[in-house]
């Protein structure tokens, strides 16, 4: 079955996120120095990802 051509998406077009994983939070606060092995993964600042 194929996708009807209003859903697919095109391939040079990348759209920025707003909202970021929990793992890129993680990586984003360890590259700032805000965050150290050991701390807990849940309950996490808010962060804006980065330009």
């Amino acid at each position: 079955m194929s996708q009807h051509k209003s859903l697919q998406t095109s391939g040079g077009i990348v759209v920025k996120r707003n909202v970021l994983k929990r793992y890129e939070r993680v990586d984003l606060l360890k590259k700032r120095g805000q965050w150290k092995a050991g701390d807990r993964v849940t309950s996490l600042r808010k962060t804006k990802p980065d330009v």
